[in-house]
């Protein structure tokens, strides 16, 4: 009780702003904490499903094979690691084919495109058989690499996008996309990254 009051006294001779933010640690974000633009993107490690031949599979080949990759896979290459809730969802549907729609184009720009959810590699082999999808989906089931891009809330992960360069550095995100059309909308920023890249001076 004494110590309280001596707190009180203590807090009553500061300026009202800097007591709240002296009294009040600051917030978590519910997905965790976001990685910032421009610094290295957190390494992950994960279980999954690709199409075969590495990632140049067309709709027609055979189904996806269970695999192992981490952020070292896509050293040198751009790529887009997107989390989605869950597989067979509407939302992640109209995701899922959003990116493989623009996946060609991806791919002519060097890029990769690579999911993440909670389910189940075996459950995400059913998903890209169902949906004709030719790139990674990895399983995240502890929402461990969700939460180190600041994109779970148990039990699923949060739909949110990051985009990554050839340095392994993350240089735009987006958070609580839209599914539909999503993957023109990263296209176009991959494009403008490499244009800027490109440009002298």
């Amino acid at each position: 009780m004494r110590r309280r009051r001596l707190l009180g006294l203590a807090a009553s001779a500061l300026p009202y702003g800097l007591v709240l933010a002296w009294a009040v640690p600051p917030a978590q974000a519910i997905g965790g904490v976001l990685p910032e633009l421009d610094k290295l993107a957190p390494a992950f490690d994960l279980n999954g499903v690709a199409p075969p031949q590495g990632g140049l599979a067309s709709k027609d080949d055979a189904s996806p094979i269970l695999v192992r990759l981490s952020n070292s896979d896509f050293q040198g290459r751009w790529y887009v690691l997107y989390f989605y809730p869950k597989d067979f969802t509407s939302g992640c549907t109209l995701e899922a084919r959003s990116f493989q729609a623009a996946l060609a184009d991806f791919q002519r720009l060097g890029a990769d495109v690579v999911g993440v959810s909670a389910d189940a590699a075996e459950a995400h082999v059913s998903f890209c058989a169902a949906e004709g999808l030719t790139y990674p989906l990895l399983s995240d089931p502890g929402g461990n690499v969700s939460r180190a891009y600041g994109s779970w809330l148990a039990p699923y992960s949060q739909r949110h996008t990051f985009l990554i360069d050839p340095n392994g550095q993350l240089r735009a995100r987006w958070l609580g996309v839209r599914p539909l059309g999503h993957g023109q909308e990263v296209l176009a920023e991959l494009q403008r990254l490499q244009q800027l890249e490109a440009s002298p001076g």
